[in-house]
């Protein structure tokens, strides 16, 4: 019986290139902000300045993350009327628990 996963042919796949995409999906979680960021959208949808008030930030430097975080498809943005909101790929959504699943129990 062959016990081979789809998770295991995900891995058996990651080559330089894939490598390199991983890679860099994961850098977005090496800046505090943009983690703070993604906690305030793990919990719905929010427009900018709603952002910004949320984790302290300027409107100009939260537009700058979301930028990164739109140009890696990890948040995605809706516009109403003059307002732009943002949602949080639920991918993304969890990995953040699954990395402080990962902190806080093991």
């Amino acid at each position: 019986m062959n016990n081979v996963t789809n998770r295991d042919k995900q891995l058996d796949a990651l080559d330089e290139h894939l490598a390199a995409h991983v890679a860099e999906l994961f850098s977005i979680f090496s800046d505090t902000s943009r983690v703070r960021l993604i906690a305030v959208l793990a919990q719905g949808e929010q427009n900018v300045g709603t952002l910004a008030q949320a984790i302290n930030l300027s409107e100009s430097a939260v537009s700058h993350h979301l930028r990164v975080l739109r140009q890696t498809r990890m948040v995605q943005g809706r516009r109403d009327g003059r307002q732009v909101f943002y949602k949080l790929d639920p991918h993304v959504a969890e990995l953040l628990h699954q990395g402080l699943d990962h902190l806080q129990n093991g």
